[in-house]
């Protein structure tokens, strides 16, 4: 006797259930990374438009150094659920031990390119003669924490793929309690100004990376999985995640050049921008949330050879996106008072950047919709659509922000290019998912 179809309601609690899940904890450890950068803008925007300004280039500089790996966390989350759902554990924290080994080499390779070239890097962007020397300092320093914030990602690739979203929050609650406390007590209490905000988040980002190690060996020794490097697994892993560097890269490329013409606006122009940037990540990040949920759901359902379920929990979060990016823009724009005396008190940059949060609350369903379908591309291993997309909504966007200074515009026209790149974003994706292309399943991809 055939079983009778699961009603539509039925589907959609499930698809909640799960959902709700993994994007509730998921959230809260996203916004670690954006609250990290807002605490140090909060902190060290009280000492001074330069220092805030300086903060702006070398937090652009060091976030880009990082989030152009973020596929140790991306690449690993979908493997690792695929083989959840063929039932493969062992292989799966195997996997995800390749990440974590691939992490650490780069990290190092990183720093080895970042300290010698910080000063040049900073000039890059055109920063003033008075912003130029905290962006170096807050710059070299923080670099020094770049091979933990690798394994932080690569860690948090593994339990997400595990289903696990919950022992990320909690490490990240941690690590921002931390890095709160120690910038508090750096800066003000030791006097040390941007260079004890920049060892305050190094600090915290190791303190992270330990406890990531230590949940993940555990894991391992319980599975049987072995923590020793494997090259041939390492180079895999850089191979699986060749497609999301580019991906990630032309999105960093987008980023950089917002920075980069705001700073030639002028330090009120750059400084107004890295508040408005850091809220707009803030955002970012909790929209993410429901992508994170994404991608360990799309990998577990399409390892599990349904093909139909992937399909019907990709419609349901693609309606979570949506309702959470209107709900976001009007907190957006309710909070706007409260917000912004956090950050600075300095009249001409509350002026600036009052209109372009504006802006930034119209777009966040678009938003909602573009997180949502990246992450579940991710989760089917779509890695090669992702880059070429990215690369498509580059060349859309440089042109129009890069004419934006010549053509007299100021920082709110800058943020209406950047939601324009979301809207090209946005219908890229959504041709994918209709298409159905992604849904290839199987253990691996």
């Amino acid at each position: 006797m055939t079983a009778a179809p699961t009603a539509p309601k039925a589907r959609r609690q499930r698809h909640d259930r799960e959902i709700i899940t993994l994007a509730v904890p998921a959230f809260g450890a996203l916004v670690a990374e954006p609250l990290f950068v807002m605490v140090d803008s909060a902190i060290i925007g009280h000492l001074g438009t330069p220092q805030l300004a300086g903060l702006a280039v070398a937090s652009a500089l060091l976030m880009t150094a990082v989030s152009i790996f973020v596929f140790l966390a991306y690449a690993t989350t979908a493997a690792v659920a695929r083989r959840v759902g063929a039932g493969d554990l062992a292989a799966a924290i195997r996997q995800g031990m390749d990440g974590i080994w691939l992490a650490l080499l780069l990290g190092v390779a990183v720093i080895a390119v970042t300290l010698p070239t910080a000063p040049w890097l900073v000039q890059l962007f055109g920063v003033s003669d008075t912003a130029a020397p905290y962006a170096t300092t807050y710059l070299r320093i923080s670099s020094l924490g770049i091979p933990a914030m690798l394994i932080v990602l690569a860690a948090t690739g593994i339990l997400r793929g595990l289903q696990d979203t919950r022992t990320p929050l909690y490490v990240a609650i941690g690590g921002f309690a931390a890095n709160a406390a120690l910038n508090v007590a750096l800066v003000y209490g030791a006097g040390f100004g941007i260079a004890g905000s920049a060892w305050g988040t190094v600090i915290a980002q190791c303190a992270m990376a330990a406890a990531y190690l230590v949940v993940v060996v555990r894991g391992a020794r319980r599975h049987g999985a072995s923590l020793r490097p494997d090259a041939a697994g390492i180079r895999a892993s850089a191979q699986a995640g060749v497609p999301l560097l580019i991906r990630t890269l032309s999105l960093r490329a987008v980023l950089m050049i917002a920075t980069a013409v705001a700073a030639r606006l002028g330090d009120t122009e750059i400084a107004a921008h890295q508040i408005v940037l850091s809220l707009w990540s803030l955002m970012a990040f909790a929209l993410d949330a429901i992508a994170i949920a994404g991608q360990a759901i799309i990998g577990r359902y399409l390892g599990a050879d349904d093909a139909e379920g992937a399909r019907q929990a990709c419609r349901r979060m693609v309606q979570w996106g949506i309702a959470s990016g209107v709900v976001l823009g009007i907190v957006i724009v309710a909070s706007r008072p409260l917000l912004v005396p956090l950050f600075t008190t300095d009249q001409a940059v509350h002026s600036t950047l009052l209109p372009a949060l504006l802006v930034v609350a119209v777009s966040q369903p678009i938003a909602g919709v573009v997180f949502v379908l990246d992450g579940v591309l991710m989760g089917a291993g779509d890695g090669s659509y992702l880059a070429g997309a990215m690369l498509v909504t580059l060349a859309v966007f440089a042109p129009v922000a890069l004419l934006i200074p010549t053509f007299g515009g100021g920082l709110t026209a800058l943020w209406w290019a950047m939601a324009l790149m979301m809207t090209v974003r946005m219908l890229t994706l959504w041709l994918r998912m209709r298409s159905g292309r992604w849904l290839v399943t199987g253990a691996t991809r």
